[in-house]
């Protein structure tokens, strides 16, 4: 009876090995499966039409993220440009004057391959409308079928032409380091210069996107609201964004940086540094009783007054008698005018007592009013301080900036201040006028040779001439160059025998067997240096069609052998080295160094001096180097 009221136990499962499906199971692999299939028919559609399953897969994209389609779009890239970008990175690996940090060479990639980008982008316009649109080609679907093929070869190519440049380049810049005594870079250079190309191409186009949305903004406006037929409308709007951009640059960014530059120029101009004091002494200008006031020297006045040598320190280097060096210098602030300038120039040569020194040495400025510290010493080193230092600023921009906007100032103001210290060295008695000398660096030849109509002119006004690193549009410079003797190499010429003037490289000898003339050199002797690896000196407009001497010579003692010339390729190569041109050792590149000793002693040496005393100021100038570091 107790069985019965019990409830039916129910009939027991079949036996099996197999583990139960659950629900949730079931549902994994249900989607499992169904991406499969979906996956295997997009794969299907993209093999029978890649472009329109690209297309529709951008449109899916877009249409779930917005905001990074839209960013997308400004980076999305025309295959034709990516090719021609390509090429133009790859030129951009190719070895110049000087080497390059990866920085550096980043920034050049990817400014050197949107150039390529866009040209490339043109080409493809004009083809594509004039020709192909023009004279339409018959569709075929297995010409289609290739062009993803194409494409993909186009990447593939330059990934590997890059990379070949890359593993290319990194040799080059380490054979160039080995010229200039710098050890091998760093092997980060193979990783980090591509990040850096890439990042600057990217902001480069994105910005040109942007521009061009902005065309076809003032485009489709124009076509609704002032009825201008479509293709008027985007000449229109493409016009008035050229316009735009025109006058950004040239009449608002230009003024702009030029303001901006004299501002930020000018701050530093009166910025002053408790490491270079007032001078106490009398024969210096901004003393106390000095005609030009301390503050108006500016900032590289004042390092130049304050610094430099006193007789006791010339002292330990000769056993000569020494004398204390003069140092005279006026301001941009010093005067208004120029004229008032010159005036109080006058006025401090007589009162610092400069003409009666033995030496008097004019220092054409460079734009910032800089005077290159380590050949000032080397100057009252050489002469036992028995010499006065002349310089005036013209400008507070820094001198490539001045060369831009104003070149013309450097040639104006040299040849204010070198007719003036002529003219009072003239107006003293034959018997007791001190030799005059001119030094000049960089922009400051410019400035030194503009002062003159000729080589006669310099013979018949001063007693000799030392310029280093002479930019190749000075006119005289070029002029001697060109019509150098025939059979001397363009990068160290000799122009009539070394008669009137002479080059050297820093180390090539000016007198002697193997000097850059013949055993007679006429008085006043001139002398430019100028390094093979300078491109101040070598960059001119015509490396872009014209293969320039010293491309076809041999090399000289700092210029890598690989280097060639490339229409284009070697000017905007050079153009990029000219950022760079102190960045690297003395003696090479724009960095003179103590080349101006060996030059003031071939130009007009103390009497009795030897090679031994060369070599003497030599070290008691490295001996000062650090002081000369915190002067620059």
């Amino acid at each position: 009876m107790e069985g019965r009221g019990t409830e039916a136990s129910a009939p027991s499962a079949p036996h099996s090995d197999a583990p139960a499906t659950t629900p949730a199971k079931g549902a994994a692999q249900y989607r499992y499966a169904r991406a499969l299939i979906r996956a295997r028919l997009r794969f299907v559609r993209a093999a029978r039409d890649p472009d329109r399953f690209l297309r529709e897969s951008y449109d899916d994209f877009a249409a779930r993220h917005p905001l990074l389609a839209w960013a997308w779009s400004l980076l999305h890239l025309d295959f034709a440009g990516l090719f021609v970008g390509g090429l133009f990175l790859m030129s951009s690996l190719t070895v110049s004057l000087l080497p390059r940090s990866w920085f550096f060479q980043g920034i050049v990639s990817g400014i050197n391959a949107v150039i390529g980008y866009a040209i490339g982008v043109f080409l493809k316009w004009v083809i594509v409308e004039l020709l192909v649109r023009a004279h339409p080609i018959r569709d075929d679907p297995r010409r289609a079928r290739l062009v993803p093929v194409w494409r993909a070869l186009i990447v593939l190519g330059v990934l590997l032409g890059g990379f070949t440049m890359m593993v290319a380049a990194k040799r080059w810049q380490d054979e160039v380091r080995a010229l200039m005594g710098m050890p091998p870079g760093s092997n980060l250079w193979y990783v980090l210069t591509p990040i850096v190309a890439f990042l600057v191409a990217a902001a480069l186009i994105s910005t040109f996107r942007v521009l061009r949305d902005l065309g076809l903004f003032l485009a489709r406006r124009a076509n609704t609201y002032l009825r201008v037929p479509q293709p008027a409308a985007k000449v229109l709007g493409f016009g008035l964004v050229v316009i735009l951009v025109v006058f950004a640059i040239n009449d608002v960014g230009l003024r702009a940086f030029t303001a901006t530059a004299n501002t930020v120029a000018s701050s530093t101009n009166d910025q002053e540094s408790p490491e270079f004091p007032q001078p106490a002494e009398s024969w210096r200008s901004g003393s106390e009783g000095s005609a030009a006031r301390w503050s108006g020297l500016g900032n590289e006045g004042r390092k130049f007054v304050s610094g430099g040598l006193r007789a006791a320190e010339i002292a330990r280097f000769t056993t000569r008698p020494v004398t204390e060096p003069v140092r005279v210098y006026v301001g941009l602030e010093n005067a208004d005018s120029p004229e008032d300038r010159i005036a109080l120039l006058h006025r401090e040569l007589a009162r610092t007592g400069a003409l009666e020194r033995r030496h008097v040495v004019v220092v054409p400025t460079t734009g910032s009013g800089w005077v290159n510290p380590t050949a000032a010493r080397a100057v009252e080193l050489m002469y036992d301080g028995d010499v006065a230092l002349v310089a005036m600023q013209y400008s507070y921009l820094p001198s490539w900036i001045s060369f831009l906007t104003d070149g013309e100032a450097s040639l104006a103001s040299g040849k204010r201040l070198i007719d003036a210290v002529v003219a009072d060295v003239r107006a003293r008695p034959t018997e007791t006028r001190p030799k005059l000398l001119v030094m000049g660096e960089s922009l400051g030849t410019r400035a030194g040779e503009g002062a003159f109509t000729g080589l006669s002119d310099i013979r018949s006004e001063v007693d000799g001439v030392v310029w280093l690193g002479p930019p190749r549009a000075n006119p005289l410079h070029s002029a001697i160059t060109e019509r150098r003797d025939l059979g001397t190499p363009e990068v160290l010429p000799t122009y009539t025998d070394g008669l009137i003037v002479r080059f050297t490289d820093g180390q090539r000898p000016l007198t002697g067997e193997d000097g850059s003339g013949g055993a007679e050199w006429l008085t006043p002797h001139i002398v430019y240096v100028q390094h093979p690896s300078d491109p101040v000196v070598w960059w001119s407009t015509d490396l872009m069609l014209r293969q320039p001497d010293w491309l076809r010579e041999a090399p000289g003692r700092d210029r890598s052998a690989a280097m060639a010339w490339y229409p284009f390729v070697t000017f905007w190569q050079v153009s990029a080295d000219l950022a760079n041109a102190a960045g690297v050792p003395d003696g090479h590149g724009h960095n003179y160094g103590t080349a101006v000793v060996d030059a003031f002693a071939a130009v007009l040496p103390p009497a009795g001096w030897t090679p031994a005393d060369t070599e003497r100021v030599r070290m008691a100038v490295m001996a000062s180097a650090a002081v000369d570091g915190a002067e620059k």
